[in-house]
């Protein structure tokens, strides 16, 4: 099994910047995909970025210019968030995989509010 835990939501003004990190705990040495994905009241969960222990990244468009993942090592990643807008509102979760196209690992969540 395979435990996630965020840290680093908060509430901000648009166009501030935050930083989230994702800590991987259990019987595990390595993920091979840790990434993030979001989900605002009364809409689908949604990727926001993935990266591989390869150093490969995929974002979504709508923050490609703004945010930035990294690997910090083989069980942590973070979310570097920056020009924050309002509609980045939502609650952050970072997921993982053991192995690329297996099953996702879920964290509980950190909640993101930006005002306006």
């Amino acid at each position: 099994q395979v435990q996630l835990v965020e840290s680093g939501g908060g509430l901000v003004q648009a166009g501030g910047s935050l930083r989230l990190t994702c800590a991987a705990s259990g019987i595990i040495f390595r993920l091979d995909v840790m990434g993030w994905y979001r989900q605002a009241p009364g809409k689908q969960r949604e990727l926001v970025a993935i990266s591989t222990s390869a150093g490969e990244k995929n974002y979504a468009d709508s923050v490609k210019d703004r945010f930035t993942i990294s690997r910090d090592n083989a069980k942590t990643v973070s979310l570097q968030m920056n020009s924050l807008k309002p509609e980045d509102t939502a609650v952050y979760y970072c997921a993982a995989q053991l192995v690329y196209g297996g099953s996702y690992y879920w964290g509980q969540g950190t909640q993101v509010t930006v005002s306006s």
